[in-house]
């Protein structure tokens, strides 16, 4: 997939947080002489009801109230660009991960039930096997009847491996034997799948730790990517999951789901100002192809419906 077509997937799934957001402090704004508290207040509540957060937004605010001061306003355009400028800084750089670096490359995707993680897992794959990585899926979502079915019909559909048990098995087991089968086929890339909620007494991020530990064993310092992913319509509760699988598995950055399907896409920067963890991809759309890079130039372009050329 070219550039732009990807900038336009992005800026197309951004559609309904673009109409809540940036059309909406234009029509708050437009043939306003002057920002004063109560027009501020407005842009403020519109940051708020998008998920943006309240540590963002006041930063948000502040910084408008502070470059309206030293540099004035001369009309709504001026507002817009001191805004995108805002929100452009507020985000966090996704470094790209040194995949080529390891072999094999260790990716745990955890993250709760529901939020689309076994379909990540899948596109993941799909993106990797596109570039020209030798991929395997490690099933170890055993607790869930329709996982390994889900990642059977992904491993297909990409043409790669996938190592998995009976139903019930042991997680950590799958994830050690794709592991090992890596090393011995020199892969370049393991993709292991997680539970998102246990049906025994184990608690569920215990048993992501023994993951963690049980694939120690073959490599030391794997994984060397846990990726967390969130769905974009579940907003500020997705901050309360992010902080307990921080806290358990250490995750390095965040899947950001069902982005198109959501008007409060601002999540985007209230994990990134409150967690402190970049975005590294965003999902909008079903698509195979729907999957895309987190980069924040694009991102801030599409969200304000400009050109990928400004």
């Amino acid at each position: 997939m070219g550039l732009f077509d990807s900038f336009k997937k992005i800026k197309d799934g951004l559609e309904k947080t673009r109409s809540a957001v940036v059309d909406r402090i234009a029509r708050v704004i437009t043939g306003k002489t002057k920002i004063d508290d109560e027009v501020l207040t407005m842009v403020e509540e519109i940051l708020l009801a998008s998920d943006v957060g309240f540590e963002a937004t006041e930063k948000i605010i502040q910084a408008m109230k502070n470059r309206i001061k030293l540099e004035g306003y001369d009309g709504s355009e001026k507002l817009r660009e001191i805004l995108k400028d805002e929100i452009f800084k507020s985000l966090v750089e996704s470094r790209e991960e040194k995949v080529d670096s390891v072999k094999p490359y260790i990716i745990m995707v955890v993250g709760v039930n529901g939020v689309g993680k076994t379909t990540t897992v899948g596109k993941l794959a799909h993106i990797y096997k596109s570039s020209g990585k030798k991929v395997i899926i490690a099933a170890a979502d055993t607790f869930r009847a329709a996982a390994n079915e889900q990642l059977s019909i992904w491993a297909d559909r990409t043409g790669v491996e996938i190592i998995q048990q009976q139903r019930g098995s042991d997680p950590g087991a799958v994830a050690y034997d794709a592991v090992r089968a890596a090393v011995a086929r020199q892969a370049d890339i393991v993709l292991i799948d997680t539970a998102g909620r246990l049906h025994t007494r184990t608690n569920l991020m215990e048993e992501l730790k023994k993951i963690r530990r049980v694939i120690q064993k073959v490599i030391e310092d794997a994984p060397h990517e846990v990726l967390l992913v969130l769905d974009a319509v579940t907003g500020q509760n997705g901050l309360v999951q992010a902080r307990k699988f921080m806290e358990a598995v250490g995750v390095n950055g965040i899947v950001l789901t069902k982005l198109d399907g959501t008007a409060k896409g601002g999540i985007v920067i209230a994990i990134n100002q409150e967690l402190k963890l970049p975005v590294k991809f965003i999902g909008v759309g079903e698509g195979i192809e729907d999957l895309q890079p987190f980069d924040k130039k694009m991102f801030v372009a599409a969200l304000f419906g400009e050109s990928l050329e400004r």
